[in-house]
């Protein structure tokens, strides 16, 4: 099912495609009373009878673009526009296959110098209708069942691309694991936490150097004072033996 959103899009560009051409295309040939108008024949395209048709199909064009780099909301509303602008596309061709003359009224006016829908009937004396019309209007029915199969199978699709997503917030780097030993246990039962307990937050930080209390430096001094004397005597004492 993931598979299907380029075989959509390109369906959909192709149905953009079909209802374009149909627009270019000649739909009606009239022929017109010798005595009322200059030339015979009077032959309407797409562009003269369904004008509209060009605004629909540039419209689809985008709207499959669009459906590459959308999100699954987004999505929904382009299949819904999408049959709306393929049931203009049916209604607008329809219309004009109904009642030629009036669609091909201002192509008629052009060659015999009316404007009325009434005196241009008086002097069209017969139509002639290409398939033209039926492909421009097979072009709609296909947009709105393509419309249709979107809104099905768009939820399997994948979101957009990281270029059309929000960027993520940043978040703090997470802290190394810490390497524990008396220091740090001493540390931590000092500031009232259990060095054994994981839920415990620590801070890990380089090994700084354990601080020299007066005491501990009363302590070393002491100590080193008391050997050195003791060193001495004893160095006396033999020398008064020898």
């Amino acid at each position: 099912m993931k598979r299907t959103r380029p075989l959509v899009v390109v369906l959909g560009l192709a149905v953009a495609g079909i209802v374009m051409l149909s627009w270019t295309q000649t739909w009606f040939t009239l022929r017109l009373d010798a005595a009322a108008a200059v030339t015979p024949t009077v032959v309407a395209d797409g562009a003269a009878a369904v004008p509209q048709f060009t605004a629909l199909a540039i419209a689809l064009l985008a709207l499959f673009l669009a459906m590459t780099i959308a999100g699954r909301v987004v999505r929904v509303v382009l299949a819904g526009i999408e049959i709306l602008l393929g049931l203009g596309i049916v209604v607008s061709g329809v219309s004009a296959l109904s009642d030629p003359v009036s669609a091909a009224r201002g192509a008629v006016g052009e060659v015999a110098g009316v404007s009325d829908l009434a005196a241009v009937r008086r002097i069209v004396t017969s139509v002639h209708v290409t398939a033209w019309p039926a492909v421009g209007i097979a072009g709609g029915v296909l947009a709105v069942l393509l419309g249709i199969v979107v809104l099905v199978v768009q939820r399997s699709w994948p979101g957009p691309s990281r270029k059309y997503a929000a960027t993520p917030t940043a978040t703090a780097p997470k802290s190394a694991p810490v390497e524990r030993d008396a220091i740090v246990d001493w540390d931590d039962l000092s500031a009232g936490l259990d060095p054994t307990d994981p839920a415990d937050p620590v801070t890990v930080t380089e090994a700084d150097p354990v601080p020299v209390t007066e005491t501990d430096s009363l302590g070393t001094v002491g100590s080193e004072s008391r050997r050195t004397t003791d060193d001495a005597h004893d160095h006396e004492e033999h020398r008064e033996h020898h």
